[in-house]
């Protein structure tokens, strides 16, 4: 079995932070504890040695980009202040991934069917040599799309996903800066499911969460987003309430759950430590979202690996990517069957990418 994970922040971290991620996520961590690296975004969990020891078949690959307004340019200098400037920024997101598949045989652009059931095929190999990480591309935050119309261009671009807001775009509210769907937003929904592209409803506040549930008529997922019963949060809305999750169900939706401390265990900081917040947290988070929506079919992994967070702000004892297997004992110590650990870690993922990608 390979592992599907729906959200790593990649590309943003080779070009902001200098992360050379076809190296080992330790290679990186010494590499940085000798420069001078902002320490906000943590110790690296992710490299191409990792995808590959820990079996993490496919990956939703993000094109990311910031909004200068969030203040972070100190650390960000890839910020945006037009949506110009994020469209350049998204290009060069874009850039990086395809220069990344063409130098490494091991990495592939997973753009249609075909592409997914090659890497999935890749891993029924005896070889490792033969195994092979796919990437699909998301899009967080949509403001790259400098008029609604335009998602077609990132469509042929190869990106398959897109998530409308991360702070607030002019097509949504987003974390922190809520709101609905702008008119924008709606038009672009519009664009998106004329390009059979799917809709990620991470970040999204809950006006946009239900406009996106009420009128998207293609696939829908939350790629990265924890239930907002189980951890008292900042914004409550960058995770989603009991009826969203049951409505996006309802839509054979699946959401990622997020392996961060912060977002697993009310009030936490990295003073803590890991160990208050053991592996089990992320097993019972799917435990929650299976209760409550009847099964296990609609729950996988989004770890956000990099997204912000490092090694010290996972749960105990992840230490890289390479550690989310450990999440399935985790699920058979609630009661899960072998078939259920599958689904989570892999299967759920798969049937919506099958859904979602074209032929």
């Amino acid at each position: 079995m390979f592992i599907v994970d729906a959200h790593e922040d990649i590309a943003w971290n080779a070009l902001a932070l200098g992360r050379d991620y076809s190296r080992s996520a330790l290679e990186i961590r010494a590499e940085e504890a000798a420069r001078d690296v902002p320490p906000n975004n943590g110790r690296a969990t992710l490299g191409l040695p990792q995808w590959l020891a820990g079996r993490i078949g496919i990956i939703c690959a993000t094109i990311f980009v910031e909004p200068a307004r969030n203040g972070s340019a100190d650390m960000d200098p890839h910020t945006y202040r037009t949506q110009a400037e994020a469209h350049v920024m998204a290009q060069l997101q874009l850039d990086y991934y395809h220069r990344f598949a063409d130098e490494h045989a091991q990495v592939r652009l997973v753009h249609n069917q075909r592409d997914l059931q090659a890497v999935a095929a890749s891993w029924q190999q005896p070889e490792p040599d033969a195994h092979c990480v796919g990437f699909v591309l998301l899009m967080e935050g949509a403001d790259p799309i400098r008029e609604p119309r335009e998602a077609e261009y990132w469509a042929e671009q190869g990106v398959r996903i897109i998530a409308p807001a991360w702070s607030s775009t002019r097509y949504a509210g987003g974390t922190g800066q809520p709101g609905p769907l702008t008119r924008a937003g709606v038009a672009l929904l519009d664009v998106m499911a004329d390009q059979q592209l799917m809709l990620d409803i991470s970040h999204l506040s809950d006006e946009g969460v239900a406009q996106a549930l009420d009128i998207y008529p293609g696939v829908l997922l939350a790629s990265h987003t924890n239930p907002r019963a189980i951890a008292a949060l900042q914004y409550p809305e960058r995770a989603l309430s009991d009826t969203h999750i049951v409505r996006l169900a309802e839509r054979d939706g699946v959401i990622g759950v997020v392996p961060y401390n912060r977002f697993l265990k009310s009030a936490w900081t990295v003073a803590d430590g890991k160990a208050v917040v053991p592996v089990g947290r992320v097993a019972e988070a799917a435990d929650y979202i299976s209760q409550l929506t009847g099964s296990c079919t609609h729950v996988g992994i989004g770890s956000d690996f990099d997204g912000g967070f490092g090694a010290d702000s996972i749960p105990d004892p992840l230490d890289t990517v390479a550690d989310l297997a450990q999440v399935g004992p985790a699920l058979r110590a609630l009661g899960y069957s072998a078939a259920d650990e599958k689904n989570v870690l892999q299967g759920n993922w798969l049937r919506l990418l099958q859904r979602g990608l074209p032929a």
